[in-house]
């Protein structure tokens, strides 16, 4: 295997005596869309900065391209895309303008390109930046990240502000980056779109990394909870042993459970009695935290 393109060895920062991240190990290999995980205060952004030399570590390592990212970070930004997960403009500026200034600083942009990805996106250029709706500056700054054609590109909460239709779009560019051997870091709180786009996935939870997984070993562990309305009453004997299903409660003719993994046995048992009504939805980031890692005990595949 190649040296990876991200490698954090006991990465750790203080603000003051507040935690930011605490002792991160982990490795990106190229090629790679990599989801970095976790609820809002976690250390997502914290660690994207550190990355990039915004912020200095109390102790520990970033490398990138094999460049110490302190050291090399001219060299690093160079050849890195970057999206903040909050976007900062020259509100009088075009969003062409804006774009022609980024080029003119990075030198070699083929507009050719800059113009494919506008349309693809669906952005208005020729507008003031401070007449646009979040979502359009959101538009801009991926086109500002991706306009010189990257080898890496780490995003911050990439899809905030985005239609769902621009998601789609965009989950499709990262696709084709990737299959051109592009590496993608991304963080987000969004657990269906990492596992919908990411080859691996590490969750961070204050500050401290809990689990570095595949995407189907994630699926594996992913929880649902689940009602069903019965047409009758249901004896909770065959619900209480099912695998996966837990927190099962029986009120009346409602059953509600908890299922991680596959809801298969759940619906079988279920499906030896009248049903008018069922339920599904995803559990919160939170509550999946709770239920796999114990309040914070480390599990790493």
């Amino acid at each position: 295997m190649s040296d990876p393109v991200i490698a954090l060895e006991m990465l750790t920062k203080y603000y003051g005596r507040q935690r930011g991240v605490l002792d991160l190990t982990l490795e990106v290999q190229a090629g790679e869309i990599f989801g970095f995980l976790g609820p809002n205060g976690a250390g997502k952004t914290t660690t994207i900065r550190l990355l990039l030399d915004f912020l200095r570590p109390t102790r520990g390592q970033a490398r990138i391209f094999g460049l110490d990212a302190r050291r090399q970070s001219a060299t690093i930004h160079s050849r890195c895309g970057y999206l903040p997960g909050e976007l900062t403009f020259y509100e009088a500026m075009t969003g062409q303008e804006l774009l022609r200034y980024f080029a003119a600083l990075r030198g070699k942009i083929d507009w050719t390109y800059v113009q494919q990805l506008t349309e693809r996106f669906e952005v208005d250029l020729k507008r003031p930046i401070r007449t646009l709706s979040r979502g359009n500056k959101q538009k801009v700054g991926l086109l500002q990240a991706l306009m010189h054609r990257p080898e890496l590109l780490i995003l911050d909460e990439p899809t905030n502000g985005l239609d769902p239709l621009m998601q789609v779009a965009f989950y499709q560019l990262l696709q084709e980056l990737r299959a051109a051997g592009v590496t993608v870091f991304f963080s987000s709180h969004n657990l269906p779109e990492v596992e919908r786009i990411c080859d691996r996935v590490a969750i961070i939870r204050e500050g401290r990394l809990i689990a570095v997984e595949s995407i189907s070993a994630l699926k594996q562990r992913s929880l649902r909870h689940v009602t069903i309305e019965f047409g009758a009453a249901v004896p909770s004997a065959a619900f209480n042993t099912l695998p996966g299903v837990r927190e099962v409660k029986l009120e009346g003719n409602r059953l509600s459970c908890t299922v991680s993994g596959s809801p298969e046995a759940l619906l079988k048992a279920a499906a030896q009695f009248p049903i008018q009504d069922l339920l599904s939805y995803e559990a919160s980031l939170e509550d999946i935290f709770l239920a796999y890692y114990n309040g914070g005990n480390e599990h790493v595949a």
